[in-house]
């Protein structure tokens, strides 16, 4: 029998199975859909061309991003929009290996322009439930509430989604890093607990190693979401590495928004050797120049990873994620023989 040939590093990354764990939906709002959008709802935008808008996707910090994102969504205008969203991320997921996402959805974005929280679940469920009929990609959703808000809004916000309690899997914290820390959301993540929703959050990205540790503490959350910055604090990457505590790292946006100057700067390789749950993610594909595979592809290039690192992200991921126990295993299963395969 002849022995198939190994495959490339390219098609093993796409082969091995992934969760995506740290996707923000709106932030996978393609230019020529905003276009589209736009031109289905009559809205003018301030950009005459899809490569005008996408050349203002030059962005000196987290601020200048999230000005471009939140008026980006402002096309998110019924529940179709919203399903064409979710089904064009979803289908670029297939290609790329995902095998389960969970995704990040900002209400708040949305609500305060006037679209109703029911607006955006069924149009988001509904692209959800298609792909997992189509590709058989599983999925969670992770409501977030944006930080530069009260925490009072937040529970507003929490409360208003609890029709759709079932739809959800957990809550999460994202937006303007700086000066917000977690701890101004300890009540609300205590309420979710209640609800059965346990909590993620974004820290250590622009914030400090204390928000990480804040996260963890006050708010109990179940993984990290970015926290690259725990290396400036010994004692909190060894805790980290104890406990297993994932981080959904992002490292073409990290360098996007000059956390790290460029991938080879980028600290993931050194948390991977450390033993820490480190996977890779794509956070707002469509602004920060690619998908789960471009990240892969830049990390093995720029941090010259093997393939058994790789095989270790992509079961870091399915570990970190929310899936039952007994899929974990089928897919640790599938990326132990893919590895055997391809060493």
């Amino acid at each position: 029998m002849i022995k198939p040939m190994p495959l490339s590093t390219p098609d093993f990354i796409r082969a091995l199975p992934k969760a995506e764990l740290h996707v923000h939906i709106e932030g996978t709002l393609e230019p020529e859909l905003v276009f589209a959008l736009a031109a289905r709802h009559g809205i003018e935008l301030p950009y005459r061309t899809i490569d005008e808008l996408r050349a203002a996707y030059d962005f000196s910090d987290l601020q200048s991003f999230l000005d471009l994102y939140y008026a980006g969504a402002n096309v998110l205008r019924d529940a179709a929009d919203f399903c064409a969203m979710a089904g064009a991320y979803l289908r670029r997921a297939q290609a790329d290996g995902i095998v389960h996402a969970e995704i990040f959805f900002d209400p708040q974005a949305h609500t305060a322009r006037g679209v109703p929280m029911a607006v955006v679940m069924e149009g988001l469920t509904q692209a959800l439930d298609a792909a997992h009929i189509q590709s058989g990609i599983t999925h969670r959703l992770i409501l977030c509430f944006l930080r530069d808000l009260s925490a009072e809004e937040a529970m507003q916000t929490l409360e208003q989604a609890l029709p759709w309690r079932g739809k959800l899997a957990a809550v999460g914290l994202d937006s303007s890093e700086i000066g917000h820390p977690p701890a101004k959301f300890a009540a609300v993540f205590a309420r979710a607990r209640e609800l059965g929703l346990p909590g993620v959050a974004h820290a250590g990205e622009e914030g400090p190693p204390a928000y990480i540790w804040e996260a963890l503490d006050v708010l109990g959350v179940r993984r990290i979401d970015h926290g690259v910055r725990c290396v400036e604090d010994p004692l909190l990457v060894a805790r980290l590495a104890h406990e297993r505590m994932p981080l959904t790292v992002c490292p073409l946006s990290n360098v996007r928004l000059h956390v790290f100057d460029k991938i080879s700067d980028h600290n993931l390789k050194y948390l991977l050797e450390r033993g820490l749950c480190v996977t890779v993610n794509s956070d707002d594909p469509a602004y920060f120049g690619g998908y789960l595979q471009d990240n892969f592809l830049a990390v093995t290039e720029g941090l010259a990873l093997s393939h058994t690192q790789l095989a270790q992200l992509a079961r870091n991921s399915i570990e970190a994620s929310f899936l039952e126990p007994a899929l974990k295993q089928t897919w640790y299963a599938k990326i132990t023989q893919l590895l055997a395969e391809n060493p």
